[in-house]
């Protein structure tokens, strides 16, 4: 808010508002999308598997990326009317825990994404050996892993966000983790690509695998430089230029740059659930059982 303030008094460039109507639309469709894709999965014994585990736990951090954006705008209503101070100590606990709520997500997006690749990778490169190497155990270990250190991330950065030393490990690990993951995708469809060289007569199964692979690696450029980027480059310039009218005028559209973090949370269950067909057939069960 203050780096808000301060922009516009060194820039001409009008602060860009996004109503409030678009922001609670896009939280609410990305609530109902990703707690559709949690109830089918808890209630369909079949999809208790790993990959609809990572899936699951995408699904999460999407939920509470939209969760805190609706209580943001709640608690901003909040304010407008008079029951809430923006400079009270209950006032500033609360902004913490809903920073705190909103690097969660961001975090266990990353890392989910990344989980769900590598899961892929070992089903590709290992495929003989999957049930042993990804085990039920295993995978519930390896996203208690990831949760327990987004949780302490996402608080330890929320108290010290205003630390170059807390600013720069956090803007870099997201480009760091989107090459690696992009890295896997790559791997995977130019193998894919190479054994469709080698047969002459594509079953319909590779075709589709491959491409699989290109909309994945399409799916992980589209996020980061859409979705994430915008807003990874506002954090980078509110802590290293803010008084510079070139980075204020960019700041200036920091409303937008929020939008396009909570459209990813309808994005991934598009990409990641929808297309699954045993996901679309308990969905199917499911509406038909409500009818």
């Amino acid at each position: 808010e203050n780096i808000s303030d301060f922009s516009l008094n060194i820039t001409d460039c009008t602060q860009v508002v996004v109503p409030e109507e678009v922001f609670f639309t896009v939280a609410a469709a990305g609530i109902l999308e990703n707690l559709l894709v949690l109830i089918a999965v808890v209630r369909n014994k079949n999809l208790h598997l790993p990959m609809y585990f990572f899936i699951c736990s995408l699904a999460i951090s999407d939920m509470l990326g939209s969760l805190y954006k609706t209580l943001e705008n709640i608690f901003i209503i909040l304010c407008k009317m008079g029951y809430l101070t923006r400079r009270g100590d209950f006032e500033k606990k609360l902004d913490d825990a809903m920073d705190s709520m909103f690097i969660l997500s961001l975090l266990g997006s990353i890392f989910s994404l990344l989980a769900i690749a590598a899961d892929r990778y070992i089903t590709i490169f290992y495929a003989l050996r999957y049930h042993n190497i990804m085990t039920l155990r295993r995978a519930l270990v390896i996203l208690a892993i990831i949760w327990t250190f987004c949780a302490g991330s996402s608080i330890a950065i929320a108290l010290f966000s205003y630390e170059a030393a807390t600013v720069i490990p956090f803007t870099i690990l997201f480009p760091l983790m989107m090459f690696f993951i992009l890295c896997l995708y790559v791997h995977m469809f130019l193998l894919a690509r190479s054994h469709a060289k080698k047969i002459a007569s594509l079953p319909t199964s590779t075709v589709h695998q491959r491409t699989n692979m290109k909309g994945a690696i399409t799916l992980t450029i589209f996020l980061f430089l859409c979705c994430w980027a915008p807003f990874v480059l506002h954090i980078l310039l509110a802590r290293f230029c803010p008084h510079n009218p070139y980075c204020a005028c960019y700041m200036s559209i920091f409303h937008v740059n929020g939008t396009l973090i909570m459209c990813n949370a309808i994005i991934d269950p598009m990409i990641f659930a929808f297309r699954s067909p045993e996901l679309r057939s308990t969905f199917k069960k499911m509406f038909c059982c409500a009818r």
